[in-house]
């Protein structure tokens, strides 16, 4: 039987950033095919009781530095706990991911990912888009962009219909798993 996850997450979450390789690694290693999901969390967040990042309480905006700051370290990635484009809109970066060839989803989130956190890259900007959509075959990412947007909200409403309320979330066999820090769990229930 084929072992197969859907992974929700936003190009802007930087949970999603400090799972992502990992998250990849473990796939492979139990010969898990990953299904590439962007969703849209400003849509999920007023539904599931998430705030956006600036209306959290300030003792939490505080504490997720710290973690950040905790898992730059444990896992030794290079990491912008406050990059100089955050909050920033990643709808064009979503739904790029979305419109792409399904064989280059992986890679291309990555490196969007690896963009906002690690590099300090507008996100927002069409330029930043077509340069790293350039590194995965994509010649012209605009017409990509438009023909992710349903696939986009398509993939929003298939998460809110299956309970998804953070990013990163993994979901095996009707099992979801939320947060770069539930990865050992998701990969115990790969390895059963």
């Amino acid at each position: 039987m084929t072992k197969h996850v859907d992974y929700y997450f936003s190009p802007s979450s930087p949970w999603t950033y400090l799972g992502h390789a990992r998250f990849a690694d473990i796939a492979r290693r139990h010969g898990a095919q990953i299904a590439v999901k962007p969703v849209d969390y400003g849509v999920i967040f007023p539904q599931s009781g998430g705030l956006p990042l600036g209306k959290r309480a300030p003792q939490r905006q505080a504490y997720r530095l710290v973690e950040l700051a905790r898992w730059k370290k444990s896992l030794g990635v290079p990491l912008s706990a406050q990059p100089k484009y955050f909050p920033v809109d990643v709808t064009g970066a979503a739904c790029l991911i979305c419109g792409a060839a399904e064989e280059v989803r992986m890679a291309l989130a990555g490196d969007l990912l690896r963009a906002i956190w690690a590099e300090e890259k507008n996100l927002a900007d069409p330029a930043v888009l077509a340069e790293i959509a350039a590194h995965h075959g994509i010649t012209d990412s605009a017409p990509v962009i438009e023909a992710g947007r349903p696939v986009y909200s398509q993939y929003t409403q298939e998460a809110l219909a299956r309970g998804v309320f953070g990013a990163p979330t993994y979901a095996y066999r009707d099992e979801l798993f939320w947060g770069q820090d539930r990865l050992e769990f998701l990969e115990r229930a790969l390895a059963s």
